[in-house]
């Protein structure tokens, strides 16, 4: 792994050395259970498990009251989805959401069409842009939620919540934002943007995998979102299980580290980023995908038309790359998010991920980019689709 140029942030990113520290103790000397409420260690894990709350509360300017922790993003995605279906059915059946979410989501209602439920999936323009006056009219009187992620995890495209959430808000019905790829990344604040449920994972932004959030506004009339296991009545009851303290210290720290460097971190990977996708994007036939659009500070997406992404990845061994969401990169299907945003089949097997993190520097992005370039040329000077291609013959 040491010559590796890590590049896949987006999948995962490493455990920062900082969180790893704060964590070990966890592990060790402070083991206990922190429902244990009748003993000083149950007691001390308790209160570990408080700080990391406000922890995240903090970082998308939330109160600690309205967080509840879950393994990770799939799961609070899965209990808030699932659970305003079950709990809001008095009102309708109807969901609104968008070709682009991350499987989690797709999938999750996928499973409730088939319990009953109606859902509208709103397209995308070729940026990735959802049209949000096609999201205003779809939204009726017995919609129950629109469920919109806040950052693209393939492109990193933004969808503007706040804007959003003024719609839900006038319809009165629910937002849940999958901020998956948002939290830690770029300022979240719950209080502006208005999102009345969020979920969030550790592993995103250098915390341990196995550890996320859900985020439930505080209402005069509670949202319902029930839970999705039951046994012990933890976390208010959303929630049931023993506390993964260790990794709900290591979500805390990772969070509090995150809010403190937000803004410096994002210029840094802003200016990494345009780096990497001007010197890329003069090789010929080259498209930076959602270019234009509002995006996360630190990905690109980048089709290299007449090749395979696999072909790519396999010429640079040395550097991690992705072709993909990583939860469905041993598919063969060509990218569901591209293929909305309008690109070829042969286009979206050509497109490649970058998505750079807080452990990278500019010294890897230009190896990484002699690296490519290198590999490009070789493979298209071998390919016959290009030299079709540069005879005018194909497109």
């Amino acid at each position: 792994m040491d010559r590796l140029i890590y590049f896949d942030n987006n999948a995962t990113t490493p455990l920062d050395p900082e969180v790893l520290e704060a964590m070990m103790p966890y592990f060790t000397t402070h083991y206990a259970n922190a429902s244990s409420l009748t003993h000083r260690a149950g007691r001390a894990a308790a209160a570990a498990v408080d700080a990391a709350r406000e922890r995240v509360a903090a970082l998308i300017g939330a109160t600690h009251q309205e967080i509840t922790f879950t393994s990770g993003a799939t799961e609070a995605i899965n209990m808030a989805i699932k659970g305003v279906f079950e709990h809001y059915q008095s009102k309708g059946k109807h969901v609104i959401s968008c070709r682009t979410e991350h499987k989690a989501v797709l999938d999750t209602l996928a499973y409730l069409e088939k319990k009953g439920a109606e859902v509208t999936y709103l397209p995308v323009s070729a940026d990735g842009n959802i049209d949000l006056d096609a999201l205003d009219s779809a939204i009726r009187p017995d919609t129950i939620m629109v469920a919109l992620m806040h950052a693209n995890n393939e492109t990193g495209v933004l969808h503007p919540i706040a804007r959003i959430a003024e719609l839900t808000t006038k319809h009165q019905t629910l937002f849940f934002c999958d901020a998956t790829q948002a939290a830690g990344k770029i300022e979240i604040d719950v209080r502006d943007t208005g999102p009345d449920l969020l979920c969030l994972s550790a592993h995103k932004f250098y915390g341990p995998k196995g550890a996320g959030a859900l985020f439930v506004r505080r209402r005069s009339k509670r949202i319902q979102t029930g839970a999705l296991l039951h046994g012990g009545g933890q976390e208010n009851k959303r929630r049931a299980g023993t506390l993964n303290v260790p990794g709900i210290v290591g979500l805390g720290k990772a969070a509090e580290m995150a809010r403190q460097r937000l803004a410096e971190e994002a210029r840094r990977l802003a200016a990494l980023r345009d780096i990497l996708e001007t010197t890329l994007a003069k090789l010929p036939a080259t498209v930076v995908n959602g270019q234009g659009a509002s995006r996360l500070p630190h990905v690109s997406n980048i089709t290299f038309k007449h090749l395979r992404a696999d072909q790519i990845m396999m010429s640079v061994p040395d550097i991690a790359l992705a072709s993909g969401s990583a939860c469905v990169s041993g598919t063969r299907d060509p990218s569901h998010v591209l293929m909305a945003m309008g690109l070829s089949a042969s286009d979206a097997h050509a497109s490649l991920r970058f998505s750079m993190g807080r452990f990278n520097t500019e010294a890897e992005v230009h190896t990484a980019i002699r690296q490519l370039t290198s590999a490009v040329e070789q493979l298209r000077a071998s390919s016959p689709i290009w030299q079709l291609h540069k005879a005018g013959l194909v497109k």
